[in-house]
């Protein structure tokens, strides 16, 4: 009978604790994408947070200017999260439909695992604020564009299926985040309007 491993991150059955290259070298197994999920929401909230008007300095000393700057923050990221669940959503039920039309069978959860980890690029969103210049709204959309692509490989690499349908269903999921994007601007509330206090 093989052995069975038990993941410490998830706490599902795992085939291997880690893998031998040679000389040495091992590579741990664990499950990263929802960590990674997290930490591209936070670096996208964070880009959001700076660019935010009322992230600006203040002479006000008191502390509830850095209390809303806070809340400020938690929205972004509250928004980050929708944003990427509608391109998810969007994605797979592009796929979903066309699975239903043509067929084919895919698994759920392993192309929103590949969706999650292909979306690594928005860590490079962190330097591209740090290192703000002139050039930042070309960098920030050049790294869209790499996230995007990234996202079309790992749909194209998971169902084995052509470059074009992959395209289609990350354009489907994009024009859905898009439309979530400018509903949430154009709602007639903001973060502020929940603080117990201004």
């Amino acid at each position: 009978m093989a052995k069975r491993f038990t993941c410490v991150e998830c706490n599902k059955d795992a085939h291997e604790l880690h893998r031998d290259y040679k000389n040495g070298i091992l590579k741990i197994t664990i499950c990263i994408h929802w960590k990674l999920c997290v930490f591209c929401l936070l670096c996208e909230a964070y880009l959001r947070w700076s660019q935010l008007q009322g992230s600006e300095q203040s002479n006000d000393p008191a502390d509830i200017i850095r209390y809303t700057k806070e809340w400020d923050f938690y929205g972004m990221f509250g928004v980050a999260a929708l944003e990427l669940g509608a391109f998810s959503v969007g994605v797979l039920s592009f796929l979903w439909l066309v699975q239903w039309l043509l067929g084919f069978d895919f698994e759920l959860s392993l192309l929103l695992k590949a969706l999650l980890l292909s979306s690594y690029g928005k860590v490079l969103l962190i330097p591209a604020v740090i290192w703000e210049h002139d050039y930042s709204p070309l960098c920030f959309s050049l790294i869209k564009l790499f996230v995007l692509t990234s996202n079309s490989q790992a749909i194209r690499v998971i169902l084995n299926c052509s470059r074009r349908l992959s395209l289609m269903a990350v354009c489907v999921g994009l024009l859905l985040e898009t439309c979530v994007a400018q509903a949430l601007q154009t709602l007639p509330w903001s973060i502020q309007d929940f603080l117990p206090f201004q």
